[in-house]
């Protein structure tokens, strides 16, 4: 009986084939394992290493047991000696850079080979994420990146300066207003209502006031988009969307609710109809993107609302979560830190008693001291942890450590830059997890070496807000500092430990501190 049950099983055309599928996935997983390890040590490049704590650690990091952080941690220690080492991007070659003269190169002498980051979403698929200027490529994302600039100059931030700086006040004073929220606050949430409010009235023109008015719409949609930046099911399904983006539009997947994706572009048509209409113009976004739309010529990419709500989105998105979270780690470390407090409240009250009680565009400029606490904070918590860059034609890197060989990157190979290890690397910031604002001194931050320091990243794709992000953070310190003593609580974590699922630096139990009203 088992004999001919063998015999039918063997004959059975279902089994044969299914046998024959499993065979076929066995050997391209050894296929795959044999490339991983293999590539580039016959390269002669160092690479990770094939060990049971390799293994290990890339499995916890991919079912969220472990942070990004820990994880590129890990690459980035295991060979401390050399430029760079050799990895597998899910079988796409992959070298993270580790020294600053050899990322100096890449991001700017040659840019020209490494100009676009990877996709990791179609923008047929996901249009509000896949057509912002972060994802664009080439001439594409030459043309936008060229469109925007002109938002961000420095007289473009000192004609928003007022807004920001009204935003800044409301959100002050309703804490002044209401100290029973005071004594213990969770500030992420706190400040995501200042930065909603402020990319509300800067970007779209329209006045929102979101410790008010709890739940207005342009708040809870923001919450809504940063949940995808979290979380394993987010992480496989970012892996799906980039390795089968024709079965993601087919079954209908998305990274953001469809909901969030109608609102922004509602609010954007609704936005650009107003003006259009009523003949408003703001030198803002939405009025360069709509002038860029306008553009005639056979070389112009024709620019659809798709694209413009994308750019609105992608600057709504980085202002409202990125932003917050900076403010967040600065109160952070003011609060742990009470003689940097005093010493950076000292240098506001300064410039506020030459502003006759106000801060202008000009005095925020001058502040010294909070240049470096900024500096410093954003050396201990960059807010993007890693970048990368793709190349896109064939380029010789030179030998990662004495007496080995060049090595050639191929098209589509991928380069990470591991930028928080290079911000705590002792070689080139010594005690790393000290926080002190004393290395962006003036006698100090020549000290610096090159390239070492990136929270902006570098080069023609260095972060086209930074200059946005650092007024709006250096203003709302400057008010609360005005108003407030900031102080730990029982609440607070320090030092800080980063939650296992996010994609950012967040920290377990996330971020708390208490606010002590000043007698002014």
């Amino acid at each position: 009986m088992v004999s001919s049950l063998l015999s039918w099983l063997l004959s059975s055309p279902f089994v044969l084939l299914l046998t024959t599928l499993v065979v076929i996935g066995i050997l391209k997983f050894a296929s795959a394992l044999h490339r991983t390890y293999y590539y580039w040590k016959n390269k002669g490049v160092p690479y990770l290493p094939n060990s049971l704590s390799s293994w290990l650690i890339g499995w916890k990091f991919l079912f969220g047991r472990i942070s990004f952080i820990h994880y590129f941690r890990y690459l980035y220690n295991c060979h401390p000696d050399v430029k760079y080492v050799g990895l597998m991007d899910f079988n796409t070659p992959s070298v993270l850079l580790r020294d600053p003269e050899l990322i100096k190169d890449v991001m700017v002498k040659d840019f020209d080979h490494f100009p676009d980051h990877r996709s990791f979403i179609d923008e047929n698929v996901e249009p509000l994420f896949g057509k912002n200027i972060f994802a664009l490529r080439g001439d594409r994302w030459r043309e936008m990146r060229n469109t925007l600039s002109p938002s961000f100059t420095a007289s473009k931030m000192k004609f928003l300066f007022d807004l920001i700086s009204e935003c800044s006040h409301d959100f002050v004073n309703y804490l002044v207003d209401h100290p029973e929220i005071c004594h213990e606050i969770e500030t992420k949430g706190a400040f995501r209502r200042y930065t909603n409010d402020v990319i509300a009235t800067t970007a779209f023109g329209i006045k929102v006031n979101s410790m008010k008015d709890q739940n207005n719409e342009f708040y809870t949609r923001g919450v809504e988009s940063t949940k995808f930046a979290s979380g394993v099911l987010t992480i496989f399904k970012m892996l799906f969307f980039r390795a089968y983006p024709r079965l993601a539009k087919f079954i209908g997947l998305n990274i953001f609710p469809k909901d969030t994706a109608t609102f922004f572009k509602k609010i954007v048509g609704e936005t650009i109809r107003a003006r259009e209409e009523q003949n408003i113009v703001r030198p803002d976004m939405i009025h360069l993107l709509m002038q860029a739309r306008d553009k005639e010529g056979a070389s112009v990419h024709k620019m659809t609302l798709d694209d413009i709500v994308s750019q609105a989105f992608i600057f709504f998105f980085a202002g409202f979560e990125t932003t917050a979270t900076l403010m967040c780690f600065a109160a952070h470390e003011l609060a742990v830190h009470q003689d940097v407090q005093d010493r950076l409240r000292e240098e506001v009250q300064q410039y506020l008693a030459k502003g006759n009680g106000e801060i202008s565009y000009e005095l925020l400029s001058k502040m010294s001291y909070m240049d470096m606490v900024i500096s410093e904070i954003l050396r201990k918590y960059p807010p993007a942890p890693f970048i990368d860059r793709v190349c896109t034609k064939r380029y010789e890197l030179p030998p990662s450590q004495p007496g080995g060989k060049a090595v050639f990157l191929e098209p589509d190979n991928i380069l990470m830059f591991p930028i928080y290890d290079l911000h705590h690397d002792p070689k080139y910031f010594p005690n790393p997890e000290k926080f002190d604002p004393e290395r962006f001194s003036e006698e100090n931050k020549d000290n610096v070496i090159p390239y070492s320091y990136l929270p902006f990243g570098h080069g023609p794709r260095k972060c086209i807000g930074n200059r946005f992000a650092l007024m709006e953070t250096k203003i709302l310190i400057a008010h609360l500092l005005q108003k407030f003593t900031l102080k730990t609580t029982k609440k607070t974590v320090e030092p800080i430990v980063f939650g296992p699922r996010e994609f950012a630096l967040q920290p377990v139990g996330g971020f708390w501190i208490g606010l002590e009203k000043r007698e002014t």
